[in-house]
């Protein structure tokens, strides 16, 4: 486990550079909605010590017996992914239903399902079955299509993209599943096609200029944020986009904020950092003997590696603008806490077979 405590570093630097991030992206804003402008740093170091706690439990956490625990645990998931919608229960607000009101705070299952959905493929293609594809596809149709209801599109494509991943190592039935990817991406397009929130994300995608002061007003901001850092930004705290120009400036877009404040050199990087951290944990997970450990690992750093991937690459317009965090970086709650959990798990992976 000793060769583990490079990663360990690595987290610990993205949570410290997350801190100094949701502080410079928030402090205006922070000052002038709750006359604190150390408010969103504070609520987030709360999130932070409750997510190195909940990481650590993990930690120590026998990862085999997450085994029997899958199917309960991703059971669970399916009904607050319901909840969401329940009045006195969901919480609503921008137009989606994501949060389930748990009294002292607010939960948000998709978050949850990333991990959940994670550890039962993992148990579930350990197993022998003659065939599964059906199966697989149903499940996958279900949680995604509760996750698109609410509407939340960007986790939709984590978690879709995690279980194609973890599916395609296990070797199961590749081939069926290949043939069934045009139809799958057809659907996905066809019920973007309906939903006018998800048309509109896609039309500005292709034209910017289309609707500069409403949809296409998000990535507009982001793409001034990051232009108006140059090669090495404008120094930490001068970021103007954080002046209430840029929507979600502490959470989803929080990029756009390090690459004003730290230039295309700071930006690279963090790039190359996440790059480097997924690099290390993936060489260490597939030296993992046990079958079930090393499908859990690698679920668990494909999650992560393709959140990193759709958030940046929605920042800079490679594709349409999806509402991801950031990993260990952006404000948030539920996220975070998940992710931390999920480090803890690998870690375990690691200390039980390394």
């Amino acid at each position: 486990m000793a060769r583990g405590n490079k990663i360990i570093l690595f987290v610990g630097g993205f949570l410290l550079f997350g801190l100094m991030m949701v502080y410079e992206s928030s402090s205006a804003q922070a000052l002038a909605s709750f006359n604190d402008k150390y408010y969103f740093l504070k609520e987030q170091v709360k999130w932070v010590i409750l997510g190195l706690s909940a990481g650590t439990v993990a930690f120590f956490f026998d990862y085999r017996q997450l085994r029997q625990l899958a199917l309960p645990a991703l059971l669970a998931t399916i009904f607050l992914l319901i909840a969401v919608f329940l009045p006195g229960i969901g919480v609503a607000a921008y137009g989606a239903h994501r949060w389930i009101n748990l009294g002292i705070t607010v939960l948000q299952p998709s978050e949850l399902a990333k991990l959940t959905l994670v550890i039962y493929l993992a148990a579930w293609l350990t197993t022998k079955e003659k065939s599964r594809l059906v199966s697989f596809l149903l499940l996958i149709g279900l949680l995604v299509g509760l996750i698109m209801l609410e509407p939340d599109m960007g986790t939709a494509i984590v978690l879709f993209g995690s279980a194609m991943s973890i599916y395609f190592i296990s070797d199961s039935e590749i081939l069926g599943l290949i043939y069934l990817l045009p139809l799958m991406v057809l659907g996905a397009v066809g019920l973007a096609i309906k939903s006018p929130y998800r048309l509109k994300r896609i039309t500005t995608f292709f034209d910017p200029e289309s609707d500069p002061l409403g949809a296409s007003y998000h990535i507009r901001q982001a793409l001034i944020a990051l232009g108006s850092g140059g090669l090495f930004g404008l120094g930490l705290g001068n970021s103007r986009q954080k002046y209430s120009y840029l929507p979600e400036a502490t959470s989803d877009s929080i990029f756009a904020i390090i690459g004003e404040e730290l230039g295309l050199i700071g930006a690279a990087v963090l790039i190359f950092a996440y790059g480097y951290f997924l690099y290390q944990c993936l060489k260490l997970t597939l030296e993992v003997k046990d079958v079930f450990g090393r499908f859990l690992g690698m679920g668990i750093i494909f999650w992560l590696g393709i959140q990193v991937v759709v958030n940046l690459a929605s920042m800079v317009a490679l594709i349409p603008l999806t509402g991801v965090p950031l990993p260990f970086i952006s404000y948030g709650g539920s996220a975070l806490v998940v992710e931390l959990v999920g480090i803890g798990i690998l870690g375990n992976i690691w200390k039980q077979n390394l």
